[in-house]
């Protein structure tokens, strides 16, 4: 492992932003009104330096009224569900687990299909049932994972997998009672959608992220400590049972942050990781923001070609990062069989 300093971690963060900023201009750029990075750099500019009188009004609702939300959305989702699948990993030691492993997705997603049965026309509840739901599967996993008064990984592993089993017969069940619009738009969801904005100030959801993210990445250097063993952990004073538990906690509130705001994306906290691994090594120390940066990279991308691939039809984000992530996990796991 080579030896991290703050220039090289600053330098390889830098990097990243840097495609991320690219990410977003072709974001900006592409759609069915399409907009010159040049026209893009000039109205970006006006709007700093509080000169909106020069921004054309159709660039401006553009712009600002339809893409830079979704945009700004993305960004969050993909950051906080690729920050998650980090924490995930190294929580069970299992390099597949990913955020949806443990049943907080399903649990999102079954409280957002009983909020549209019993709350179909309120504003913004599809969002907060979601996360009611997740924190409710959150909660529950966690008992079910506490074993001779210790969290037991395996044992939360497990608990998450019949979690998710019976969340998701709930949720077949359930789907059978909705009319066909509502069912058509509830299946669309599951799939990850960016279109919707959600009900909660996206300031105060990247909060949230910030303080989740944070609180994983305090405990970054006694993650690395974990993955050699428990055992050693513990004889080099770690306090593996808080780690455990800071880490669980905080990447179920990602997990259940992105699920309730975006619906569910797959793929994204398992491939993100593993991409970061092989780019820049596995100390969790750079792992944990490059992980946030390019979970964001990630769905900027796919959002941006899931709404221009087959225009004016929209696909479901989920959908276009499966359909790249699959693919890249068979080979990542025929590459660590060889």
């Amino acid at each position: 492992m080579r030896p991290l300093t703050p220039r090289r971690l600053l330098g390889i963060c830098a990097l990243l932003c840097a495609v991320l900023f690219a990410a977003v201009v072709i974001a900006l750029r592409m759609g069915d009104y399409p907009i010159s990075v040049r026209d893009i750099v000039a109205t970006l500019f006006s709007n700093a330096i509080g000169r909106r009188d020069q921004i054309p009004s159709e660039f401006w609702l553009v712009i600002f009224g339809l893409r830079l939300p979704r945009i700004a959305l993305g960004i969050l989702v993909g950051a906080s569900l690729a920050t998650s699948g980090a924490g995930f990993q190294a929580l069970l030691r299992n390099p597949l687990a990913e955020p949806y492993v443990l049943g907080v997705s399903s649990g999102a997603a079954l409280g957002a299909i009983l909020s549209l049965i019993f709350a179909p026309h309120a504003p913004g509840a599809i969002q907060l049932a979601a996360f009611a739901g997740a924190g409710a599967t959150i909660a529950a996993v966690y008992f079910l994972g506490r074993r001779g008064g210790q969290l037991d990984s395996p044992t939360l592993l497990l608990g998450g997998i019949v979690a998710a089993s019976f969340l998701s017969a709930a949720i077949i069940f359930l789907m059978t009672t909705l009319s066909g619009r509502d069912l058509r738009g509830m299946a669309f969801w599951l799939m990850g959608d960016l279109a919707s904005p959600p009900l909660i100030d996206l300031r105060w959801l990247y909060l949230v992220l910030v303080v989740a993210a944070a609180a994983i990445y305090s405990a970054s250097s006694d993650l690395n400590l974990i993955l050699t063993g428990e055992k050693e952990a513990r004889h080099l004073g770690v306090n593996v049972d808080r780690v455990k538990l800071i880490v669980y906690i905080s990447a179920s509130v990602l997990t259940g942050l992105a699920v309730s705001v975006s619906g569910a994306i797959g793929y994204v906290g398992l491939l993100v990781p593993h991409v970061m691994r092989m780019l820049f090594g596995t100390d969790y120390r750079v792992l944990i923001p490059t992980s946030a940066i390019g979970g964001a990279i990630l769905i900027v991308l796919a959002d941006t070609l899931a709404r221009t691939v087959v225009a004016p039809t929209e696909l479901p984000v989920g959908a276009m990062t499966a359909l790249a992530g699959a693919p890249v996990f068979i080979y990542l796991m025929r590459r660590r069989v060889r």
